[in-house]
């Protein structure tokens, strides 16, 4: 199966009794990155076997953080659920061959113990007592059996991973592992164990690179049992640092490990957060950080994976964002402001894309060009910078305390006014002119003027240089808010 020639075929199992957290986007992530740059296939499968804790309202929030992250699958989703006869059969294949045994043991021994984790460190493994049943015990009436691997009987179990080399594991350490539960009312058996599951889908889903969390790793040696047993081959495992949180311990909500369609609702871009995530336990070679996806499907590869756990910097994140939106292609860059601004309501219909003359279009673009220097997320589009793409708008009341206390403000402001809607033609050096010689003529910094023309025209103390912002607004719209302005002082 895990032949270099065998077409690469990935798979991202994500379990609905949770939402789509850091670390599972980071392995979806990493799946399709290893599958795009193979040339080769994802699969989505839904491992929703768990009756007792699946959320299935939360599949939809799975799928749609993935769809916004911009992680395509293949094929799928596959559910778990709608494949338990599949399950039955391979364990009923592994009882025909001497690889499992009916287990009569009560169900609270084997519930719960199935799936273990571990850190990356190493297994945290212990001496197991074998189970009586193996030997065959008699059927106990009125009870029905569960379905147990048999593990071997001293030796190890190895298997080499891609990230961290060979593993061995003594096989006096692995317990023998539920497959089925016990059944219930008319049923054989019961419940597919996640070991089970998992394998059975790889090997008919052709899976040939496993690529998930380290917490998996003490997972791996069951299945490569299991893996054997159903004579099959294992695939290449490829077991992902952990990624922690910024004080080493494992990631919380405290920390930022919640939901992504959270980080969708604060406005990040999903290629910022797609850049952040492939450089949490991955590393291209050399300092470069800033790789678009195009880059990063260039360049990813298992090699690069880290075996040191990774650190989660929101910061940092935020620093990724940023040199998207000042970086990205003002055309690439107008789609997700258009969703925020349809978000917010403000968007307007003849911004949508260039008319007959590309005015409307050309004047969003250039006032997004504008602003983005100082936009941190995406919803600085419609909150702090409301002013550029509606007249309802509100000055901020710190702003007005800092650049209108000065009395003679209100006149400045009607001087500039009536200068400005003189003015034969509209750019940035005939406004710049114009306010310093409205300056001049009242005998006060031009500094004074500008801060206080500022908070009149967009409601801010700290906007992008005000001339290119009063190209940006339009004559008309500029003297009109700055009228507006004047007639708020008389009503004070």
């Amino acid at each position: 199966m895990n032949d270099k020639t065998s077409a690469v075929r990935v798979r991202f199992a994500p379990s609905p009794t949770g939402y789509l957290h850091l670390g599972g986007a980071r392995t979806a992530l990493f799946n399709w990155l290893f599958a795009r740059g193979q040339g080769g296939t994802m699969i989505l499968r839904v491992e929703d076997t768990d009756a007792e804790r699946n959320k299935p309202e939360l599949v939809g929030g799975i799928l749609d953080g993935l769809e916004w992250l911009g992680v395509a699958w293949d094929e799928g989703p596959f559910y778990q659920s709608e494949r338990t006869e599949l399950y039955r059969a391979a364990a009923k294949k592994c009882l025909a061959n001497g690889a499992a045994f009916l287990c009569y043991c009560p169900a609270e021994k084997y519930v719960g113990g199935d799936h273990q984790e571990e850190s990356s460190e190493g297994p945290q493994l212990r001496r197991v007592t074998r189970c009586a049943c193996r030997q065959g015990r008699p059927a106990t009436p009125g009870v029905k059996a569960a379905v147990r691997f048999k593990v071997p009987l001293g030796g190890t179990t190895k298997f080499l991973d891609a990230v961290f080399g060979e593993r061995e594991f003594s096989n006096d350490e692995i317990e023998d592992f539920v497959l089925l539960r016990s059944g219930k009312d008319d049923q054989e058996f019961g419940q597919s164990m996640y070991q089970l599951g998992v394998v059975v889908d790889d090997i008919d889903m052709r899976i040939t690179h496993v690529i998930r969390g380290a917490d998996h790793l003490s997972n791996t040696p069951k299945q490569v049992l299991l893996y054997r047993a159903l004579g099959a081959e294992p695939p290449v495992f490829a077991h992902v640092p952990l990624i922690l949180g910024p004080d080493k311990s494992r990631l919380s909500k405290r920390h930022g490990a919640t939901d992504v369609n959270m980080y969708r609702a604060e406005g990040f871009l999903p290629e910022a957060f797609r850049n952040f995530l492939a450089l949490l336990g991955w590393s291209p070679g050399g300092d470069e950080e800033f790789l678009r996806t195009k880059d990063l499907l260039r360049k990813f590869s298992l090699e690069g994976v880290s075996r040191t756990n990774a650190v989660f910097d929101r910061p940092k994140l935020e620093w990724f964002n940023t040199q998207y939106l000042q970086k990205l292609p003002i055309e690439e860059l107008l789609p997700e402001v258009e969703n925020e601004l349809k978000r917010s309501g403000l968007w307007k219909p003849e911004w949508a894309a260039p008319g007959a003359d590309g005015r409307d279009h050309a004047w969003l673009s250039k006032t997004v060009d504008l602003l983005r220097p100082r936009i941190r997320l995406l919803p600085d589009f419609s909150s702090w910078s409301r002013a550029f793409f509606s007249d309802e708008f509100t000055r901020d009341a710190a702003a007005k305390e800092k650049f209108w206390t000065d009395p003679r403000v209100p006149e400045l402001l009607g001087r500039l006014a009536d200068r400005l809607e003189a003015l034969a033609e509209w750019n940035h050096d005939a406004c710049d002119h114009a306010s310093r010689a409205v300056a001049e003529a009242g005998g006060v910094k031009a500094g004074l003027l500008i801060n206080a023309t500022r908070v009149a025209i967009v409601g801010q103390a700290v906007a992008p240089p005000l001339f290119d912002t009063m190209v940006v607004l339009g004559q008309q719209r500029v003297v009109r808010r700055l009228r507006d302005a004047v007639a708020s002082f008389a009503k004070a």
